[in-house]
């Protein structure tokens, strides 16, 4: 008689077994319920966590879930596992990446920062640029002409980010590179909401080339105090605008 078919055939060959999927939705469901105890100060940091056959029973689920769930709250940094000991509360908020708090940033902080970076930027961009830099300076310049005589706002605050980014990269420092590329989402959404309050065009006709071409032609001809002078100046005005925007 031939074997009877099995309903989960082995893997082809050669490939990797997938494994079962795992209940994630209900395992983040448990996670946030243990969560909410922690943060509202239910479980006060230092509490022992009940074991995982009472948190099963009481949020309905298996102990496999609660074992996943206790892993997603151990790496927020909410609980820990003390060998022999049990689950501990080590901490009453989660810990955030770098971009979740950027996000949750007020963007007049975030501008304090920024001014902070650009204006050393502008200053390095001064002491190192290159010919290549000089170009793509010129032709972000020349972008942020074009769209501010568009219809779209965005695509002006794009352009004038796109210049911005242009500054920091001829500063060839990679690390000062990445960190003003994570504040780029937030200093737009900013100045988004700036443009949805303050008519960019009837505020400023000259939409600011002046300080732009400026700046471009402090780093061309290598004055590092001129830049630096100039980026603190225009990017102060912006954020004086965010400050008073109601």
């Amino acid at each position: 008689m031939p074997p009877s078919s099995s309903p989960h055939p082995p893997p082809e060959k050669g490939r990797a077994p997938l494994g079962a999927l795992r209940p994630t939705p209900l395992v983040e469901q448990a996670a946030q319920r243990l969560r909410d105890q922690i943060t509202s100060g239910s479980w006060p940091v230092g509490t022992k966590l009940p074991g995982e056959t009472t948190l099963a029973r009481d949020l309905g689920v298996g102990r496999s879930t609660v074992r996943e769930a206790l892993r997603v709250l151990a790496g927020a940094g909410l609980v820990r596992a003390r060998h022999g000991a049990g689950v501990f509360v080590i901490a009453a908020e989660p810990d955030e990446d770098w971009p979740a708090r950027l996000r949750r940033a007020a963007v007049a902080d975030v501008y304090e920062i920024r001014m902070m970076l650009e204006v050393r930027a502008a200053e390095l961009a001064a002491e190192r640029r290159t010919d290549a830099d000089l170009a793509a300076l010129d032709a972000a310049l020349a972008a942020r002409d074009d769209a501010f005589a568009g219809p779209a706002v965005e695509a002006f605050i794009d352009a004038d980010i796109a210049l911005h980014t242009a500054v920091v990269a001829a500063a060839h420092n990679p690390v000062l590179a990445d960190l003003f590329g994570e504040f780029v989402p937030v200093l737009r959404d900013g100045l988004l909401d700036l443009a949805t309050l303050v008519d960019v065009r009837a505020s400023d006709t000259a939409h600011g080339r002046a300080a732009h071409a400026a700046l471009i032609d402090a780093v061309r001809t290598g004055d590092p105090a001129a830049a630096g002078a100039i980026i603190k100046t225009e990017l102060t005005q912006t954020l004086t605008a965010l400050q008073h925007a109601k």
